[in-house]
């Protein structure tokens, strides 16, 4: 049961598919006085019709769906314009209930773009330094020289969070169906002082307690709840209708219709437990088109200044095999001529791929609820689509990967 635990939560990772992006994106050409709201509209963004599919595209998912078992949702757009999106599959294999387009999902480590994006924010409006002590906002966390920078960057050297709760609760025997909240699991980490990994800023490393502990500074510093935070400054502001956060420390039962299945097999539905309450790291719940209108939300300008978006696409750490970094909340693709931002996601039988590519201005994404190996096979969509390989082996045959 242990193994099988560890397997379902998103892991440290290895330096495997880190993607760099170089400073000028395609937003840069827009200037950093704030946008006309009239002039963005999300129900325009949104249409679609069918007719004109791509059906390049339609062939190549229908194909990944009858061999290698891909069960999700999927958009690809173009220059701002949708040019294909479907659900293929279930959303709860044991009701038989299929996926529909606005099916909501745990978006499990893609959060991570949406927490960076609501740091920033902050950071813009003068709440909060970059190069600001985590205990400036905690008195009692136990680290010292842990800045937000470094927790934007995974160089805090933290402790994974994740297991050290799911040792303590399970040495313990507390009672795994409720969540705890970020505040909570800050004062766990202050009572029981676990020893971190490394020294902060000493190297990468991808953690999730980065994340949770930026979502507690966002609660902290705005006086309201991360998903209160999330909805006012992010959601409505990009017309994200269908997205909300979903912690099991707020909800006995999460209120969506679309299950995680796990370890290449509809036998295994996920049930939330005690570390689906945290957020921040994960925890947001949306569709592909609100994903989608994140996207364009960003590229207009919307949520965060171009220039603060390109501080966050700029590579934070060593290069890795030449292409392969992390910013603010980011994992970045860099070659000449070519600029990629994106992240993975990988939670409880949630698989994820959410590709912005600034340069051709495409944007992929890919929601899945079964995790297995269908992901291998996404390099001849990134190459029908003329973007850059960016996978670069980030998942194995079984669709697991250290990752996330």
């Amino acid at each position: 049961m242990r193994s099988v635990i560890k397997k379902l939560i998103p892991m440290s990772t290895p330096l495997l598919v880190l993607l760099a992006c170089g400073n000028n994106n395609a937003s840069s050409k827009t200037s950093d006085s704030a946008p006309s709201h009239s002039s963005f509209h999300p129900t325009e963004l949104l249409k679609y019709n069918p007719k004109n599919e791509d059906k390049r595209i339609d062939e190549f998912f229908h194909k990944l769906h009858r061999n290698s078992a891909f069960n999700g949702n999927i958009l690809v757009a173009k220059h701002g314009k949708i040019i294909y999106e479907n659900a293929l599959g279930w959303a709860n294999h044991l009701t038989r209930d299929s996926l529909k387009i606005n099916s909501q999902f745990q978006l499990a480590s893609v959060t991570k773009t949406m927490t960076s994006t609501a740091i920033m924010q902050l950071w813009e409006r003068g709440k909060i330094k970059l190069d600001q002590d985590v205990r400036d906002f905690f008195p009692n966390f136990p680290y010292q020289g842990v800045t937000i920078r470094l927790l934007l960057t995974h160089r805090s050297g933290m402790m994974n969070y994740v297991y050290f709760v799911d040792d303590l609760y399970r040495a313990n025997h507390w009672s795994e169906k409720k969540g705890i909240t970020n505040a909570e699991a800050m004062d766990l980490i202050a009572k029981y002082k676990p020893a971190p990994f490394n020294k902060p800023n000493k190297r990468f490393l991808y953690n999730n307690s980065n994340f949770m502990v930026l979502g507690a500074i966002i609660e902290k510093v705005s006086g309201m709840s991360y998903a209160e935070y999330m909805k006012k400054n992010v959601f409505e502001p990009a017309g994200m209708s269908h997205t909300a956060v979903y912690s099991k420390a707020a909800y006995d039962k999460i209120p969506v219709d679309v299950i995680g299945h796990d370890r290449n097999s509809w036998r295994y539905s996920v049930v939330p437990n005690v570390l689906d309450g945290p957020v921040g790291d994960k925890g947001i719940y949306s569709t592909v088109g609100d994903l989608f209108l994140f996207d364009q939300a960003l590229r207009a300008g919307m949520l965060i200044k171009p220039s603060t978006q390109d501080s966050a696409y700029t590579d934070r750490n060593p290069m890795i095999r030449g292409h392969f970094n992390y910013g603010y909340g980011w994992r970045l693709f860099e070659a000449p001529g070519q600029k990629v931002v994106y992240h993975t996601g990988w939670w409880h039988g949630f698989r994820h791929i959410y590709v912005r590519d600034l340069k051709n201005d495409v944007t992929i994404v890919l929601l899945g609820n079964l995790c297995n190996g269908a992901l291998v096979h996404i390099d001849d969509l990134f190459k029908l689509e003329g973007i850059p390989v960016i996978r670069k082996g980030a998942y194995s045959g079984s669709g697991e990967t250290s990752e996330d």
